[in-house]
């Protein structure tokens, strides 16, 4: 990608504490970069516009909150025309309980994670996809028992570096 945005140190430092704590203040984010509030939100708008940071997202814990499954799925086309690809991803977009989405190359097109109810409302979700697709697609269902790492972010230090 020839198109990639420059930034300064300042902007980097700024991206860095945002991926660690969204709801800083931004004096708080003043000082830790070294700018006086009104420039830091001024970069911060800037970078916002640009679409490098945001939307914001709170990260419930679901454990104190209700019952529920996640289940992560490795899906395989069947059929490779691009149609299918775009009618499986046309179908999933619009399916609540699918939380993320990727497109993988190698042995499987697609990891899917989805969280639901409990068990049999995944089955039913799972089952939507395949009849709506078909014989297209094949699923294969990983039910995730535990988190050993919570998603961080990027590793903004080294990868801008």
């Amino acid at each position: 990608m020839s198109n990639k945005i420059t930034l300064d140190r300042i902007d980097r430092n700024i991206l860095i504490e945002m991926q660690t704590n969204a709801r800083i203040t931004n004096k708080a984010l003043a000082e830790k970069v070294g700018l006086s509030p009104s420039p830091c939100l001024q970069r911060v708008r800037r970078l916002e516009k640009l679409a490098l940071i945001g939307p914001y997202h709170a990260r419930i814990d679901l454990d104190q909150l209700c019952r529920y499954v996640e289940v992560m799925a490795t899906v395989t086309l069947r059929d490779h025309d691009s149609s299918v690809f775009l009618t499986f991803e046309g179908i999933v977009g619009r399916i609540p309980e699918v939380t993320e989405c990727v497109k993988l190359s190698g042995t499987f097109d697609y990891l899917v994670r989805f969280i639901c109810a409990d068990i049999q409302h995944y089955h039913t979700v799972s089952d939507d996809i395949l009849q709506a697709l078909s014989g297209k697609v094949h699923f294969a269902s990983h039910v995730v028992l535990d988190r050993t790492k919570e998603p961080s972010g990027a590793p903004l230090e080294t990868l801008l570096q």
